[in-house]
């Protein structure tokens, strides 16, 4: 009824269930944009479109002082191991 397939072709790789699971190091990357709000807007759509970032995660557009200038700030968790 029960085979012990612990061995042998039919074994697993998956660890048994008792032992820890890696743990990764991370490093908080901050992201500025730079630009009209066209350009800015256009960034954020692409990075959403290659699954880099949502767009809710980004920060309002705010105005640098600049004649047709915003700026957008994002703040993304990376593993880096």
């Amino acid at each position: 009824m029960f085979q012990d397939n612990s061995q042998g072709a039919g074994a697993s790789n998956v660890p048994p269930a008792n032992l820890p699971l890696p743990e990764h190091q991370y490093e908080n990357v901050n992201h500025t944009l730079f630009g009209s709000l066209i350009a800015i807007r256009n960034t954020i759509a692409l990075l959403h479109k290659l699954n880099y970032a949502e767009p809710n995660d980004w920060s309002k557009p705010l105005p640098t002082g600049r004649p047709n200038e915003l700026m957008a700030i994002m703040t993304k968790r990376v593993r880096v191991d």
